[in-house]
């Protein structure tokens, strides 16, 4: 499957076909990088949902029995579609996000860790066994999926994030239904059909796009047995509190107002070049982005300051198809006007305008969601832009004083997602570590998002549930545990009745 340049009308992927959609509703695609409308995604209605839902529940019980050696040959047929046809899905990725190629093949490289992750299912799924725990019996456990479990993935990253929330819950036997963006759907079609051809058994894998009807029913309905969301903190509460309502097992991610904590003692040249990267990348749109810069010591800001700004002045935006762009457009109109009400905000609370990036020179040439790299300092606890996340490129620096200053400034946000910091000083990077209350730490390290074999979360209200993403945490979300006592009586041995609770004291060794 390829994304066309003219106007489509897209479908849903129920039961390994693409099916219509038969609402009536329907929202625009955009290409964010020429503004031009190039589909329509139908938006579910609730009785759509419903039969997607019973197509996966009647086809996991054959997929719950499947052995999971054959499950696992299964995903890793996936994981080397995933490789072969990685030039394709990049330029799905790149036409419905805007990203560069660079960032798309790199989201794609991300993903893939999470199916490494997922072919590993056999190791994570083994119990505990022990042997005569008293009275010749066996205790042992056993893990087996819950059956159709939903996620609920957002735009910024169409396929890494998608294949991170789903890829170990297919691998050990649930049923999975995905509802994508419907600012970008058209990946997570690509992504059902190579599911097909690697062999997933129809009704396994299963694409509902759809808006809040769509959402509230993967919520409320009975059969879905645990929900996965990444997106913004007010859904992900959302989400959390409905879903647990509903009985269900819940893991939202939220947004993150991640910060870089600069010492006197770093590397500035290089922190700066990390900053650029961490900071604008992906023009801003990523929840483990680096919203700021905490700077000890106030020539320190300084020259930090002036080299960002210096560097900053040289970045270059622009469309995917030219190589040396450093970013592209933002997903949409609506966030481009987001993102600039923010910086009009600050400079309004008294914020000092470094690098403007409100109408870029592109913008001339183009109709495209562009919004250039911002800086700004002279930035207060208290102003908007330092409370709130930006999903885009509006950039703030903050001088403080102290190394105890900048941690308990990060430690009273409501947001916990991921820091880092930039020093010299391991006595200062363990104070850092040890005191710093965000889920997701680094030290000299631009973003820390942790690899796919490591779990993935935040703290505070970047997270609602106890589930991560990535990681082996994801196989104990994605399945329930039994355990057995077994106990096989000699035929000569005496039958006679207890009534005591069970335990060990009398028992015969």
């Amino acid at each position: 499957m390829t994304v066309q340049q003219k106007m489509k009308t897209l479908t849903h992927f129920i039961k390994g076909e693409e099916v219509a959609g038969t609402s009536g509703r329907f929202s625009d695609v955009y290409n964010p990088t020429t503004g031009e409308t190039i589909a329509r995604v139908p938006l579910a209605s609730k009785d759509e949902v419903q039969q997607a839902i019973q197509q996966a529940k009647e086809a996991f019980p054959a997929w719950k029995k499947m052995s999971i050696g054959k499950r696992v040959e299964v995903v890793h047929r996936f994981r080397q579609l995933l490789v072969t046809k990685q030039e394709e899905l990049i330029e799905v990725i790149c036409q419905e996000s805007g990203k560069t190629k660079e960032d798309a093949k790199g989201e794609i490289i991300r993903g893939i860790e999470s199916v490494d992750m997922a072919i590993s299912a056999p190791q994570l799924l083994k119990g505990e066994y022990s042997v005569n725990v008293g009275g010749n019996i066996n205790a042992f456990s056993a893990k087996s999926p819950l059956g159709v479990v939903a996620t609920i993935a957002p735009f910024n990253f169409p396929v890494m994030v998608p294949l991170a929330i789903t890829s170990m819950a297919v691998a050990v036997g649930n049923a999975v239904i995905l509802k994508p963006s419907e600012r970008v759907p058209h990946s997570a079609l690509f992504l059902s059909q190579l599911w097909k051809e690697a062999g997933l058994p129809d009704g396994i894998w299963t694409v509902v796009n759809g808006d809040k009807e769509a959402v509230n029913e993967l919520l409320e309905n009975k059969e879905i047995q645990a929900i996965s969301f990444v997106g913004s903190t007010p859904v992900a509460e959302y989400i959390y509190q409905t879903g647990t309502k509903h009985n269900k097992r819940v893991a939202a991610f939220g947004g993150g107002k991640n910060f870089m904590i600069v010492m006197p003692d770093a590397n500035l040249e290089q922190t700066a070049n990390a900053f650029l990267g961490a900071a604008y990348g992906a023009a801003s749109q990523r929840c483990m982005a680096i919203s700021g810069a905490l700077v000890v010591g106030q020539d320190t800001e300084q020259r930090f300051t002036d080299i960002l700004k210096q560097k900053i002045s040289q970045l270059k935006i622009g469309p995917y198809t030219e190589d040396d762009v450093d970013f592209g457009p933002v997903i949409s109109q609506q966030s481009k006007e987001t993102i600039i009400s923010y910086i009009d905000g600050a400079v309004t609370e008294g914020a000092n305008l470094v690098i403007d990036g409100r109408n870029p020179k592109v913008c001339e040439t183009s109709n495209g969601f562009y919004v250039g790299p911002t800086l700004l300092n002279n930035i207060t606890p208290d102003m908007t832009i330092f409370k709130e996340e930006v999903f885009g490129p509006a950039r703030i620096v903050v001088g403080v004083e102290t190394l105890q200053e900048a941690i308990e400034l990060i430690n009273d946000h409501e947001l916990g997602n991921g820091v880092t910091m930039f020093t010299s000083s391991g006595a200062a990077a363990r104070k850092f570590q040890e005191e710093i209350e965000v889920g997701m730490v680094g030290v000299n390290v631009p973003i820390p998002i942790p690899v796919g074999y490591h779990n993935f979360g935040g703290w505070k209200r970047s997270k609602f549930g106890e589930g991560h993403m990535f990681g082996p945490d994801q196989a104990r979300f994605f399945t329930k545990a039994k355990t057995i006592s077994e106990r096989w009586p000699d035929e000569m041995e005496d039958a006679t009745s207890s009534f005591a609770f069970p335990s060990n004291n009398d028992a015969k060794s």
